[in-house]
């Protein structure tokens, strides 16, 4: 039963985590060997002193493209020894939790040498989500187009989204914020807690749900959402998974559907930052309900299904950073059913801001500190 009984005790422990994490930052020891399942795993540092980084791809020379939030595009080498700085990057507004997000390769990559980066950017109305494509070549990006702008910009420097994932049809789905302004979620008129599809032309795909009612923006695929920092393609079945950041509390795991709402902040299973109930309802008809949410709240980000023969024993399994509780999540499926969890690497002490397996088999993973590193999980044979 969700009462605000309830939810005070769920915000005492929440705020608990948030203390608990912020210690460990400070004062855990730097271990980076874990005992999981019967077996040895360990953390090895690729690369450090990166400034709070939040993406990471994989070129086919087996270097690494890495996006740091201050603005900054980094080709790292396989050993991690040599770093440079790729030059061309459009303005990026660096402020609070904007600045530079995601990277992806396009599919055919080889041969275009596209890339995809999201980023927030200032107007003179404030800041918002804008998504760009460019050629890279070398260190040196080109033709450099915009594709996606999301509108309105606000003043508020918070919740921008901003994974991108390139589905098998080709066509983008964006993930954006709500920029804390909770109604606007609602509201398809802009594009502002949605997530968004568009053509890597930047023109809309004639069957996204919404393109008839002309007082819509088009590009919305789904909307009711508060802040999604991970997207996904499931390996199996081709469906597209994403988690969403909850409030204090209720971080969601979900599934998307086309026209969907997601039912922020109609529904939650949080309340607010200062202890206020946003509201006491957790389904309502006609609103998606999540396939799993977590209270106390783990502040999900970055995700990826294990497809990899480096761990057979983690093969098919979801595995996600925890910003707020400093732990790499291992969560176990039956279907679309979530039968077990398992937090790994807390022992580092840091906040995982992105997970990807790599073309090599195996899984990689971006701390979000001033001093923040790529990481290779490695069995311990």
């Amino acid at each position: 039963m969700y009462t605000p009984v309830n939810t005070a005790f769920k915000y005492v422990i929440c705020l608990f985590c948030l203390a608990l994490s912020s210690t460990m930052i400070t004062f855990a020891e730097k271990s980076q060997t874990i005992f999981a399942a019967g077996k040895q795993y360990r953390a090895v540092t690729v690369s450090d002193n990166l400034n709070h980084p939040w993406s990471v791809a994989f070129l086919p020379d087996k270097s690494f493209l890495v996006t740091e939030r201050s603005g900054h595009l980094l080709k790292i080498s396989r050993d991690g020894t040599k770093r440079e700085e790729i030059r061309g990057l459009p303005a990026i507004a660096s402020e609070e939790q904007g600045g530079l997000f995601d990277v992806v390769l396009a599919p055919d990559f080889p041969a275009s040498r596209t890339i995809y980066f999201s980023f927030s950017a200032r107007s003179i109305n404030g800041t918002g989500t804008e998504v760009a494509r460019a050629q890279l070549n070398g260190t040196a990006l080109s033709g450099v187009r915009i594709i996606f702008r999301a509108l309105p910009k606000t003043q508020t420097n918070k919740h921008f989204g901003s994974r991108i994932l390139v589905a098998p049809d080709g066509t983008l789905f964006i993930t954006l914020g709500e920029k804390t302004i909770m109604k606007e979620a609602q509201n398809r008129t802009n594009h502002l807690g949605s997530i968004i599809r568009i053509n890597p032309d930047a023109t809309v795909p004639a069957d996204n749900p919404f393109v008839s009612i002309k007082i819509f923006k088009p590009e919305i695929y789904a909307f009711g959402i508060r802040n999604v920092q991970g997207i996904v393609l499931h390996p199996v079945t081709g469906a597209i998974w994403f988690h969403e950041h909850g409030p204090l509390g209720g971080d969601e795991l979900n599934i998307l559907k086309k026209g969907a709402n997601y039912g922020w902040p109609w529904v939650t299973y949080g309340i607010d930052y200062d202890g206020t109930i946003i509201t006491t309802r957790t389904s309502l008809p006609g609103i998606e309900p999540p396939l799993h949410y977590w209270t106390p709240c783990i502040a999900p980000s970055g995700m990826t299904f294990y497809t990899g023969n480096r761990y057979p024993e983690w093969k098919g399994n979801l595995f996600i950073g925890s910003l707020v509780q400093s732990h790499l999540r291992r969560v176990v499926l039956n279907g679309t059913k979530v039968v077990g969890q398992q937090v790994l690497f807390r022992e580092l002490g840091e906040r995982i801001r992105d997970v990807r397996q790599g073309p090599d088999g195996y899984l990689y993973f971006l701390t979000d500190n001033d001093n923040g590193r790529l990481l290779r999980i490695e069995p311990v044979q």
